[in-house]
């Protein structure tokens, strides 16, 4: 038994997700993998469903129907992992944009720098991004700035998806009041864990964007992180965060 699960939430990715399963199972250190797929027509899921006849009790399956989002994936992979014990839990995309050599790294910076959330930066120790085109660069880099900004965390990429959680962490943020569906929802993590008074630390990493399959992105997506970001602060002028045991709220 593990005691660290890959969440890695899908849609359209049967060009990469037997790699990537294979690549994370090919590691020293023991994963387990749940897969949360939206119903992808091209049948990912049922590539993920063979796979498990090999994995056996390593590689879970939830399906559900149609694109629902990927802030509700993931809150729907963290109750699923709490629910069955996992003590680290790990966000990570089915593009290999994270490199699953890196979660090694992620789970020492919890262990052995007592981080209760360790993210995946692109931005702590200068620009590390792969083949994107640089209008995105900026858009991505200059959002972590102005999120930085807005909320006050000390946190370089405030947008980054590659992370691992402490148990603790997820248990006590509130995951029911985690409001965002998409780009903004890694924002709302971060921003309700710093609130909650727990100790994030980032991690470098290189994000290289995807080879096969195709990007969720779009502009739309960096508009409600604009607005939602605003939104975020101004509420948490009036809403009280738990606090764990041993944590002081800052």
């Amino acid at each position: 038994m593990s005691d660290s699960i890959v969440i890695i939430p899908t849609y359209n990715e049967k060009e990469n997700i037997e790699h990537i399963v294979r690549a994370v199972f090919g590691l020293e250190k023991p994963f387990h993998i749940l897969i949360i797929d939206d119903g992808s027509p091209d049948g990912t899921a049922a590539i993920v469903r063979q796979l498990q006849q090999e994995f056996g009790e390593r590689l879970f399956l939830v399906e559900r129907s149609g694109k629902q989002g990927l802030g509700t994936a993931y809150i729907c992979g963290f109750k699923w992992a709490l629910e069955r014990g996992y003590d680290f839990i790990f966000e990570m995309d089915a593009d290999f944009s994270h490199n699953p050599a890196d979660l090694p790294r992620l789970h020492a910076a919890c262990v052995e720098q007592n981080a209760d959330v360790a993210i995946g930066s692109r931005y702590i120790d200068g620009v590390n991004v792969v083949n994107w085109p640089l209008g995105r660069v900026l858009m991505s880099y200059f959002a972590s700035v102005y999120v930085r900004c807005v909320t006050g965390m000390k946190i370089k990429d405030t947008t980054a998806g590659f992370k691992c959680y402490r148990r603790l962490a997820l248990e006590t943020i509130e995951l029911e009041k985690i409001h965002f569906k998409g780009y903004a929802f890694q924002i709302e993590m971060k921003f309700t864990a710093y609130k909650c008074g727990f100790k994030l630390v980032e991690v470098p990493i290189v994000f290289v964007n995807r080879v096969l399959g195709t990007s969720k992105m779009n502009t739309s997506i960096f508009g409600e992180a604009l607005f939602g970001v605003l939104r975020l602060k101004w509420q948490s002028f009036f809403r009280k965060y738990p606090v764990p045991h041993g944590k002081n709220a800052d």
